[in-house]
């Protein structure tokens, strides 16, 4: 998911790299099995929910982004102080080519 600097970039296909402004959000659960029908995978337990807020001056140490992230149904914050950024720059370092994003934009009709 992203606002509206971000759907807009994937509209004109600018998302690499992304413009500064764009706010991106993920979701996460774990998978689980309807049971109706067991080879269907549906969202069980609700994981997380991470933002990453692209500012390029204001993030310049972690590539022009901030990270944050809450845990469980609580949204308990994650980490103790803003130091925790510098681990999710570190796994995101892979794709520093795709300007640090995993997922690539899914366009919607």
């Amino acid at each position: 998911m992203g606002n509206d600097v971000a759907v807009e970039a994937v509209s004109l296909g600018e998302t690499n790299p992304w413009p500064d402004g764009a706010i991106l959000c993920k979701l996460v659960w774990k998978q689980a099995q309807l049971e109706e029908w067991p080879s269907a995978g549906v969202p069980g337990e609700f994981v997380h929910v991470e933002f990453m807020f692209k500012d390029s001056s204001s993030f310049a140490s972690t590539g022009g982004w901030g990270f944050a992230r809450w845990l469980g149904l609580e949204l308990r914050p994650y980490g103790s102080d803003a130091s925790f950024a510098t681990e999710c720059f570190s796994c995101h370092q892979p794709v520093a080519g795709n300007d640090y994003v995993f997922t690539r934009p899914a366009r919607l009709p």
